[in-house]
């Protein structure tokens, strides 16, 4: 039966039957969700509880598991290598900001003012972003040989001092910021050049006809509109930073006290010198309570500000 006011039908039959179609789209909605759900479950906050939870464990994966309570966290502070590879994770990030912010911006720049080859420019500056990490840092490792490296062969040429590079604690580092630089600038370019692309072309020649120069052009019109993605780039690229681990690890290795970062140090716990993946996985959650603090510090003081 129809159900009807005042002798005409209520479109859509009674609320019941409606409650129930309604019930079988969401459902199919659901449906569709699940497998998505049950991936992110499993693979995403599992693996995150699991961590949390192993961080007040002893754990070797070979004896059955012990609860120790704050005692990871405390042997973690007692360690001389925990202030050594926060600090050196600290240096990392701030001269990986200093080039890995920066130049991007500044190709990007330049490509977008290009009238030519933009297309070419594009791709090569993104094709280091396209090979395996570990192929890159071997390839570096190559080029940073003390003996037959191609950078230590060219300064002979020149006949020009050579240099220990990543043997060396004066220029380890920055030889690991120019590795992670070259092989990941080429994502941040793609990013600044959609954004300066959606720049509206008006204020470019509204600038022009009011005769700024290209610094004036580019602080008062490219920046003000890339602040957003600007903002966004900064956030993430601390957090990329700050979790750094194949170049050092394969360039420097787990023992070099001047590169020794927290990722490389949660490594060490776990495989090479404790086996405890209870210490390694304190060592994430400090890790991660970092990070995610600083995100939404970050977060909290970009909204505020606009």
């Amino acid at each position: 039966m129809t159900s009807t006011v005042a002798g005409r039908p209520i479109p859509g039959g009674p609320p019941a039957g409606r409650r129930r179609r309604r019930i079988a789209d969401n459902l199919q909605a659901y449906l569709f969700l699940a497998g998505a759900l049950i991936c992110f479950g499993a693979f995403s906050w599992y693996p995150l509880v699991r961590g949390v939870m192993l961080s007040f464990q002893q754990d070797n994966f070979v004896t059955p598991p012990e609860w120790v309570g704050f005692d990871n966290f405390q042997a973690l502070v007692h360690d001389p290598l925990f202030f050594t590879a926060w600090r050196n994770t600290l240096v990392f990030t701030g001269m990986a900001l200093v080039l890995g912010y920066s130049v991007p911006f500044l190709i990007a720049v330049v490509i977008n003012e290009m009238r030519h080859l933009t297309g070419f420019f594009r791709i090569a500056v993104y094709l280091p972003v396209m090979l395996p990490p570990i192929v890159t840092v071997l390839l570096w490792k190559y080029f940073y040989d003390p003996g037959p490296g191609l950078f230590n062969t060219v300064l002979r040429a020149m006949h020009l001092p050579t240099s220990d590079w990543t043997q060396s604690p004066r220029t380890a580092m920055i030889s690991l910021v120019l590795v992670s630089t070259w092989s990941n600038m080429g994502g941040a370019t793609i990013m600044y050049l959609a954004g300066l692309s959606a720049i509206p072309g008006e204020l470019y020649e509204a600038a022009e006809l009011d005769g700024a120069s290209v610094w004036q052009r580019l602080r008062h019109v490219t920046l003000p509109q890339m602040r957003f993605v600007l903002l966004v780039l900064l956030l993430l690229q601390v957090v990329a930073t700050m979790q750094v681990f194949i170049e050092p690890y394969q360039l420097t290795g787990t023992t070099d006290p001047s590169t020794i970062t927290v990722m490389v140090l949660i490594y060490r716990y776990a495989f090479v010198v404790n086996n405890d993946f209870g210490l390694a996985a304190a060592m994430s959650v400090l890790l991660f309570i970092v990070l995610g603090a600083f995100s939404a510090g970050y977060l909290r003081l970009t909204r505020r500000a606009d």
